[in-house]
């Protein structure tokens, strides 16, 4: 008869799986096991292992049959015994004769690139963990019995009042902690809306024609056909809306071209969605980086029936917080809820406590403040970077936001990401991020397959450069190899 899964933690605090079976005698099965678990690499050079009364009481054997299987196998090599160390794994534990050693090898860790200026990621070197520890203390000791049973689907009520008071105070949202649903990030949301069984959100969808195509293949993957939008140097075309249900847009900062939606097409958007019976998503990207404009409010505080808010902290403090949220009209509230389930699976309930705290102690709006002073300063080094040493390069959608985009000369963007694979440099092309269907047009935004400049339609070579993810030390290095990859002024 088998006994697995021995609980031996009376001393050593730890669990010891071991299968005695065989015909034989207990001390036999016993020696069996152990060896078999040290030869097969389970049990570790330097493991200690149980007491003899621990492992004795746990396997239902005599004391002695413990002993003199430890006894046999300190005696084979296997295992070693010291006065007030207890009995371990041999550091050098070798096979009996006819056995071959299992080699443990560690993997190889990839070789990422040598500079890392590809867009999203904020500089991880600058999470403020001391502040955040003392917001996650706090947050644990103060913490009611009940937040260790089973979540509330919409996020613990405690963030969710935190961030209507911060929501309105810092980005112009109207809204009240009930309508506030707590999520993983802007793609959780999105399967949330569209990808629940009925959806709570139906397509066709209008994007935004330069974007995210991981949100477009999510979109794809639950069914939505999305149709791009033109954009020109006051945003997304909305005037182009037809027949679509919903339009997605990034009107704070549009990603990945730079630049907030013009206060016009604002107010037309949410006059389309009203006549329409639509509904606008908001993904608020960047709305806290700001450097040479005024801050720019929330589309949703125009009308908070017509607008699905959605912002995170993955910007902000770190996508390893894995914390976003939704701001929705009424309407929707119960859909998102019923899509989420009644278990709350997706958003660590102590962290969001933790991060209910650093709303209201302060410590997000300092740490956004020096945040941003730093990133403004990444970004002038960089313009002054190109201005020095490829003043030929425009560089655009740098008044906000975590990225750059640098225009380049016709048919020169895919030479120049190979060229900057080579220097060991990071970073995307424009075209990875334009809708495929932006270059031939569709019947729904009536746009010709390639329109004069100016309309946006025309795609332009460009390269989509980050300066937020390196650390400071390494910073001017991955500013000289991507200059010295640019593509050289035409002569």
């Amino acid at each position: 008869m088998a006994k697995s899964w021995v609980n031996s933690a009376e001393r050593i605090g730890s669990d010891l799986h071991l299968e005695l079976s065989g015909p034989g005698s207990r001390r036999a099965a016993l020696i069996d096991a152990l060896r078999e678990a040290v030869r097969g690499g389970r049990l570790a050079p330097g493991t200690r292992l149980p007491p003899y009364r621990s492992l004795a009481a746990d396997l239902g054997v005599a004391r002695n049959t413990v002993a003199d299987a430890y006894a046999e196998l300190v005696a084979e090599g296997w295992l070693t015994a010291r006065q007030g160390s207890g009995t371990r794994v041999a550091e050098r534990a070798e096979p009996s004769r006819g056995h071959a050693r299992v080699p443990v090898r560690t993997p190889p860790r990839a070789r990422g690139p040598r500079h890392d200026l590809r867009q999203g990621t904020p500089d991880a070197s600058t999470f403020p963990r001391a502040t955040w520890l003392a917001s996650y203390r706090r947050a644990l000791q103060q913490a009611p019995n009940e937040v260790f049973g089973p979540g509330d689907p919409a996020g613990r009520i405690e963030l969710r009042e935190a961030l209507a008071e911060y929501l309105a105070r810092a980005r112009g949202v109207r809204t009240e902690p009930g309508r506030i649903v707590i999520c993983s990030g802007f793609a959780h949301a999105l399967r949330l809306l569209f990808d629940a069984h009925p959806p709570v959100l139906r397509g066709p969808l209008a994007v935004e024609e330069y974007s995210l195509p991981f949100h477009r293949e999510l979109l794809a993957a639950a069914g939505v056909r999305t149709v791009p939008l033109p954009l020109d140097e006051h945003g997304a075309d909305v005037g182009r809306l037809a027949r679509e249900r919903a339009v997605l847009l990034t009107p704070a900062h549009q990603f990945p071209t730079g630049g907030p939606l013009h206060a016009e097409r604002r107010t037309a958007v949410v006059d389309w969605a009203r006549a329409r019976d639509g509904v606008v998503l908001e993904d608020d990207y960047d709305g806290e980086f700001r450097y040479d404009r005024k801050p720019v409010g929330a589309v949703q505080g125009l009308d908070p029936e017509r607008v699905v808010y959605v912002g995170s902290v993955s910007k902000s403090l770190s996508p390893a917080v894995r914390l976003g949220w939704m701001v929705l009209p009424e309407r929707y509230v119960d859909g998102v809820l019923a899509a989420k389930g009644e278990r709350e699976a997706w958003a660590s309930v102590l962290d969001q406590l933790s991060l209910a705290d650093f709303l209201t102690s302060g410590s997000y709006d300092r740490h956004v403040r020096r945040m941003r002073q730093r990133y403004r300063s990444r970004r002038d080094r960089l313009v002054a970077a190109l201005a020095e040493h490829a003043p030929h390069i425009e560089v655009t959608g740098v008044a906000a936001g975590l990225h750059a985009v640098l225009r380049l000369p016709p048919g020169t963007e895919r030479s120049a990401v190979k060229a900057a694979t080579w220097a060991g440099v990071a970073l995307d092309g424009l075209a990875e991020f334009r809708h495929p269907d932006a270059a031939r047009g569709t019947a729904e935004v009536g746009t010709a397959a390639r329109e004069a400049p100016g309309t946006g339609t025309a795609a332009h070579d460009g390269l989509v450069v980050g300066y937020a993810t390196p650390s400071e030390h390494a910073y001017g290095a991955a500013l000289d190899a991507l200059c010295r990859a640019l593509p050289p002024e035409a002569g």
